[in-house]
């Protein structure tokens, strides 16, 4: 992880250096930014492989920033806030957030958080010497889980790595339905407990990406009082 640049957004100095002073002794270089545009700044000139979030913030705000950065990057980002209310979670996982902490915070919780979510973003998938494809397909759907990337009817689709981590999920099982807790305990690697908003929250905007029309969907179904699936087609 000694390559790792991890950046820390937020606009509490006391804050940002305890952050600093906890990611470092992990390896990490923690770059720090007092508010969302100066975040955008770094991100153009600097190859960040994760982003610390807080929300208020002067000049622009963590959503707003966490929003500007899904337009242009996949990079791992978890919001951290002291409003602990559902609703800003969801809103939080809306704009494209990966993960979500309440401030205060456990530091061996955060270090968790931060390592599962790099593990997921930086691992590659495992190459074999025999040629063989290890994409996965279902009608016009293709997911890389070597590239790391996702096309729909041979169109490049950018996702999350979480909406991507759903996807490689259910497409390794196509037909199958599961359970937003299973869904939740196979993608985000923790135990599932009232987990069900923010599966949703994923899967309706994977749909939005990935479906003509999402209130109708073709791929991403729900199947009510049991989970999600992806339907199986010939591809």
């Amino acid at each position: 992880m000694n390559d790792v640049k991890i950046l820390v957004v937020d606009d509490d100095k006391e804050i940002a250096g305890a952050l600093e002073k906890l990611l470092q002794p992990e390896g990490y270089h923690v770059y720090k930014a007092a508010n969302g545009a100066e975040a955008l700044q770094i991100l153009e000139s600097t190859d960040i492989q994760l982003v610390l979030m807080d929300i208020m913030m002067p000049k622009m705000d963590g959503l707003s920033a966490t929003l500007k950065i899904r337009e242009k990057k996949n990079l791992p980002i978890i919001v951290l806030s002291a409003k602990s209310e559902d609703s800003d979670k969801v809103l939080g996982l809306t704009m494209g957030a990966d993960d979500y902490v309440t401030k205060p915070f456990q530091p061996s919780e955060l270090i968790a958080r931060v390592q599962s979510q790099l593990r997921r973003y930086l691992k590659l998938g495992d190459v074999g010497n025999n040629g063989i494809s290890s994409m996965l397909q279902t009608g016009g759907l293709a997911l890389d889980p070597d590239a790391k990337e996702f096309y729909v009817d041979g169109v490049s689709i950018k996702l999350t790595p979480k909406e991507f981590q759903i996807m490689e999920f259910l497409l390794r099982h196509p037909g199958m339905v599961f359970s937003a807790e299973r869904i939740y305990e196979n993608v985000w690697n923790e135990p599932a407990y009232a987990v069900e908003n923010t599966v949703m929250v994923h899967i309706r905007r994977i749909r939005e990406k990935i479906e003509i029309d999402p209130k109708e969907p073709k791929y991403l179904k729900v199947v009510w009082g049991v989970g999600y699936k992806i339907e199986k087609y010939h591809s």
